[in-house]
C-alpha cells in the first residue's frame, strides 16, 4: 500500500476526521510525523474514529532536516508529503522538494507564515503599502513609537487563532499589550501594522501547478475591539467577481498557486486589503462546512494534488452555510455544557460539536482558543437555515464556576 506522510503539530479534527479518512478512501497508508506523538497515540487509542494512521512517529517536524532524515528511514519513498498545519507548511514543502514530490514553494510558505515577510513582500511588489514594523523588545518599540499610526494592530509575527492580537488606540495601550505578550514568551517578535477598518471576508482557493480555482468564501463576524475573536461566518461573500478577482491577483503575484489557501481580507472603499495569507486549508470546522455546502470531496481533492494529479474540473453546487462559535467569557471550571448532536431536517443539517468537556478548566485568552463549542449547518435555504440556527442557539447553555 502506498504511504502518505502527514506532518502534524497539535491534534486537529481537520487531520484526524478529515484528511486521514480521505487518505484511507484513496487507498493510502498514513504515517503521521508529529512532535506531539503521545497526545496523538492517546487520541487514537481512546476514541472511536472513522480512520487511523498506520504509524505515529515522534519527529521534530519544525525541522525539515529531521523530517527528511525520518522519511529516509522508511522502506520506500512516500507517494506524497502533506500537512495542514500553519506552522509546518515550510518543513513539508522542503521535504517534498527533496524527495521530488509535488508540493508548495517553500519560499512562499515561509513568507505567508511570517507576517512580517508577508507585509514586506506585498510592499516590495506594490501590492499593498500598509504601514508595519517588527520589534522584539522595549528598546525596539521606543525607536519606532513616534511613527506608529493609531489605531494600530499588534500581534505575534507568527501567531495563530487571533491569539495576542489587539487593537491599540494609544502608545500606552500598545506598550501594555507588548509587555503582556513578552511575559508569555519573552523576546517573541511582534508585528505592528496599520488598522484596516471594514468588513472581514475570506477567499478559499485550491490549485495545481497550472490553475487556481475559487471554491468560495465566508463573510466573518468578529467580537468587538480590542480583540478579534471570530464569532460567526456565513458561506458566500456576496462580493462581485471583480472584487474576488482582485484578491486572486494579489495572492497569485505573492506566489500562491499549488494546494489549498485560506486568505483573509477586508474590503474597503479603495479595494481589497489583505489581513493574512494562510497557505493551507481553512480550519475551525469551516472546512467541513465548506465541503457540505459545495457537495464535493474536498479532502480527497486536496490530497490528490499532492499525489501529482491535476486539479479536476470542479462544478460545485453551492448551498447555504453558517457557522457559530460560542466563547467563554470568564475563567473557571466548566460545570455544565451541551453534548454533541446532529439535527437532520428537510432543508438543512445542523451539527453541534463541543470543544470543551465538563470538568475542563477554562483559561481566557481573548482569542479563538476560548471556544466552548461550534454550531454549524448547511442547507438549500439560507433563511430557513438561519432561523433554525437561531432556534437552536437559544437552547444552548453553559455553566462556568469561577
Amino acid at each position: 500500500m502506498k504511504e502518505l506522510i502527514i506532518l502534524a503539530h497539535v491534534l486537529t479534527d481537520s487531520v484526524n476526521n478529515g484528511f486521514i479518512p480521505a487518505a484511507q478512501r484513496l487507498g493510502l497508508s498514513v504515517v503521521l510525523l508529529t512532535d506531539h506523538a503521545e497526545d496523538h497515540r492517546q487520541h487514537f487509542n481512546q476514541n472511536k474514529l472513522p480512520a487511523y494512521p498506520h504509524e505515529i512517529i515522534a519527529c521534530d517536524v519544525f525541522n525539515p532536516v529531521a523530517v527528511i532524515e525520518t522519511i529516509t528511514c522508511r522502506p520506500e519513498v512516500p507517494v506524497a508529503i502533506f500537512s495542514n498545519s500553519d506552522h509546518l507548511q515550510t518543513s513539508t514543502a522542503i521535504a517534498a522538494d527533496y524527495f521530488g514530490l509535488p508540493g508548495k514553494n517553500w519560499h512562499v510558505t515561509y513568507r505567508a507564515k511570517n507576517k512580517g515577510q508577508m507585509r514586506a513582500n506585498l510592499k516590495t511588489h506594490g501590492l499593498d503599502t500598509l504601514w508595519f514594523a517588527i520589534f522584539c523588545d522595549k528598546t525596539d518599540l521606543d525607536q519606532i513609537s513616534d511613527s506608529v499610526p493609531y489605531p494600530c494592530i499588534v500581534k505575534p509575527r507568527e501567531g495563530v487563532a487571533s491569539q495576542l492580537v489587539s487593537l491599540c488606540y494609544s502608545q500606552d495601550e500598545l506598550e501594555a499589550q507588548c509587555i503582556a505578550a513578552w511575559k508569555i514568551l519573552p523576546g517573541q517578535p511582534l508585528l505592528i501594522e496599520e488598522y484596516i477598518d471594514g468588513p472581514l471576508y475570506t477567499l478559499e482557493t485550491i490549485g495545481d501547478a497550472q490553475n487556481i480555482c475559487v471554491l468560495g468564501g465566508f463573510k466573518v463576524k468578529l467580537s468587538p475591539p480590542p480583540n478579534f475573536i471570530e464569532l460567526e461566518a456565513s458561506w458566500g461573500t456576496g462580493l462581485t467577481r471583480e472584487e474576488e478577482d482582485e484578491v486572486i491577483n494579489i495572492i497569485r503575484r505573492f506566489g500562491v498557486g499549488f494546494g489549498a489557501c485560506h486568505t483573509e481580507f477586508v474590503m474597503t472603499a479603495e479595494g481589497a486589503r489583505l489581513i493574512e495569507i494562510n497557505y493551507r486549508n481553512i480550519g475551525d470546522y469551516r472546512e467541513f462546512l465548506m465541503q457540505d455546502a459545495l457537495n464535493v470531496p474536498l479532502f480527497e481533492i486536496v490530497l490528490r494534488l499532492y499525489m501529482g494529479e491535476p486539479l479536476p474540473q470542479l462544478c460545485p453546487t453551492s448551498s447555504a452555510g453558517l457557522i457559530r462559535y460560542f466563547t467563554a467569557h470568564t475563567t473557571g471550571k466548566l460545570a455544565a455544557a451541551p453534548e454533541a448532536f446532529v439535527h437532520s431536517l428537510d432543508n438543512a443539517q445542523v451539527t453541534y460539536t463541543p470543544l470543551r468537556l465538563v470538568g475542563d478548566f477554562i483559561h481566557l485568552t481573548n482569542s479563538n482558543k476560548d471556544y466552548l463549542g461550534i454550531l454549524w449547518g448547511a442547507g438549500s435555504d439560507a433563511q430557513f437555515l438561519g432561523s433554525e440556527m437561531d432556534r437552536i442557539t437559544n437552547e444552548l447553555a453553559w455553566e462556568i464556576q469561577e
